[in-house]
């Protein structure tokens, strides 16, 4: 099976300990490991050679500075940040015009998971149904602990094998209302955000669901190997409309064209300040204290310093995210958190608070 990893993100949510130049995946803040080293190292049994990392042309020699043991011919760039579906749909007819058959896994760069054996476990068993089922994509969710709003909730259908079942629904970011309803039901799932399936299934997919993308990737396709590759990647790719995968094909495919598996995986996807409190916190209420801080009277806050010179120090804080750079320090309640992005759109047109971007 060939491993997909896309880290091509810029990590606005993540601003300002992620910026354009050097985004989240590649900050090394868990045990003196990224996040893109800690995707890579996991899936290591699978071979390298059999691993390959989707990024933006500009962070490809980062990328290969980080994973020194991935064939450099793995570390596919894109020209322009066009969100994830065709940054996958890309990759899919890349592998279809270098002749590969066989099942694909779709990893990302940014997640943290502390049961690697299980997550291991849980990718070997979508592999074998994605043989089995050559044309489902296989959908991989997680039993949901509590409401949460900010995921995709997937609804499985009746049993077919251990942990495998059929498919009725998905449901991107449902109110907490409706995260109530559905959480207690027990027939829903979270979207972890990994799918397995088969290349050439997964190329019909885009043909069937975006037929417009699909034209282009084709197009880009008959180039790949030639002496026009580049020219033609570069030139095509950023015509291509930004669309999620999500929204582009798993909300798209109906009941029959997809598998529903279950995994007990500890995962979390650190994708805004506050969800990193949250995934590194040891309970809920606790801070996430790093760098020269003092903290008293604080709870459920992230309080991260990286000025040694300077110290930080918060009194009768609660429920807030306060990062100190060289540059910026910034202040938002963990209510507030996602509204980092845009924000940061503000700055695009502001030639002074550009560089701080």
């Amino acid at each position: 099976m060939k491993i997909l990893i896309f880290a091509g993100g810029v990590g606005t949510r993540m601003w300002p300990l992620s910026r354009k130049s050097f985004p989240k995946q590649f900050i090394k803040m868990f045990n003196g490991k990224s996040t893109l080293e800690l995707a890579a190292n996991r899936v290591k049994k699978y071979g390298y050679e059999n691993i390959i990392v989707g990024t933006l042309d500009k962070y490809v020699p980062l990328t290969k500075e980080y994973l020194p043991k991935i064939p450099s011919k793995n570390i596919v760039g894109e020209p322009a940040l066009r969100n994830v579906a065709p940054a996958i749909g890309y990759n899919l007819i890349r592998l279809r015009a270098q002749n590969y058959k066989g099942p694909i896994a779709i990893l990302w760069a940014d997640h943290l998971i502390k049961n690697e054996d299980i997550f291991l476990e849980t990718l070997k068993k979508a592999e074998v149904a994605s043989k089995e089922n050559t044309d489902k994509i296989i959908f991989i969710g997680k039993k949901p602990r509590f409401p949460n709003n900010n995921l995709g909730y997937i609804r499985f259908g009746k049993k077919i094998s251990k942990d495998v079942y059929g498919y009725k629904d998905w449901v991107y970011k449902p109110t907490i209302e409706k995260c109530k309803r559905m959480v207690s039901s027990g027939e829903w799932v979270w979207n972890t955000g990994y799918f397995v399936m088969d290349v050439d299934f997964g190329c019909h997919l885009y043909e069937k669901y975006q037929p417009e993308m699909y034209k282009v990737l084709c197009k880009i396709e008959k180039s790949i190997g030639t002496k026009n590759e580049k020219e033609t990647i570069k030139k095509l790719y950023p015509k291509m409309e930004r669309m999620s995968f999500d929204n582009a094909i798993c909300m798209q495919v109906g009941t029959k064209e997809a598998l529903v598996m279950e995994t007990k995986i500890d995962w979390s996807d650190p994708g805004t300040l506050y969800a990193l409190k949250e995934a590194l916190a040891k309970k809920e209420k606790d801070n996430l204290v790093m760098g020269n801080v003092i903290s008293r009277e604080t709870e459920d806050s992230l309080i991260i310093n990286e000025e040694k010179s300077k110290l930080l120090v918060t009194l009768g804080v609660k429920g807030t995210a306060i990062i100190n750079t060289k540059d910026v320090t910034l202040v938002v309640p963990k209510e507030k958190v996602r509204e980092i992005s845009e924000l940061l759109k503000e700055f695009e047109n502001d030639q002074n608070l550009k560089k701080y971007l």
